[in-house]
């Protein structure tokens, strides 16, 4: 098995692609050891290793942050260790108990009037059809979390989570393409779920 390595705009990130299809549907995000050990097999082994501070999941990409301290040249080989005998032995990605499905449905209640829901339908659109294929190319996700007073509220995840370059992100890339195509929108804001 080979597994390619890309760099991030996140340095505290890595993008690894074991070749094989991580998540068929949705993506997971695992902030600490204690969730990530009872969701899933691959994240509790990479969160065992010293040094790991996140792990993301996406169609067929992991993607995993360090802490400040770490360097990557210490950490990469054990990483891509953990990648490599987890697929190779078949263990699922996620145990039974938990899906894709159910990990987004933890991010929280989504919030819009419902006067606002044609609007927001365009902004979902824009969101998966322009937006977050980029964003899964750096090794990460955006979802929509609400809607308010002209107001986009987004959830940023993986590689987005922390990158020095997220705020630019929002502002000046996803900002300006939902006023181009939504009027109504005049500004985006990053939320923590």
């Amino acid at each position: 098995m080979f597994i390619q390595t890309e760099a991030t705009p996140n340095p505290a990130t890595l993008k690894f692609l074991p070749g094989v299809v991580v998540l068929a549907d949705g993506t997971a995000d695992f902030r600490d050891a204690a969730a990530a050990g009872e969701e899933s097999p691959l994240a509790g082994a990479l969160f065992g290793i010293p040094g790991v501070s996140g792990v993301f999941f996406g169609y067929d990409f992991v993607t995993v942050s360090k802490q400040d301290d770490r360097d990557w040249q210490h950490l990469k080989p054990a990483i891509l260790g953990a990648i490599m005998e987890h697929f190779m032995a078949g263990r699922p990605v996620l145990n039974a108990a938990s899906n894709a499905a159910d990990r987004g449905a933890s991010d929280g209640e989504e919030f819009y009037d419902k006067a606002d829901e044609d609007i927001v339908v365009t902004i979902k659109e824009l969101l998966d059809t322009r937006v977050r294929p980029a964003v899964a190319q750096d090794g990460g996700d955006i979802t929509f979390r609400g809607y308010e007073n002209g107001t986009v509220f987004l959830n940023m995840k993986g590689a987005c989570a922390g990158c020095p370059s997220s705020t630019a992100t929002l502002k000046h890339g996803i900002q300006n393409l939902l006023r181009h195509f939504v009027p109504e929108v005049q500004h985006v804001e990053q939320v923590t779920v």
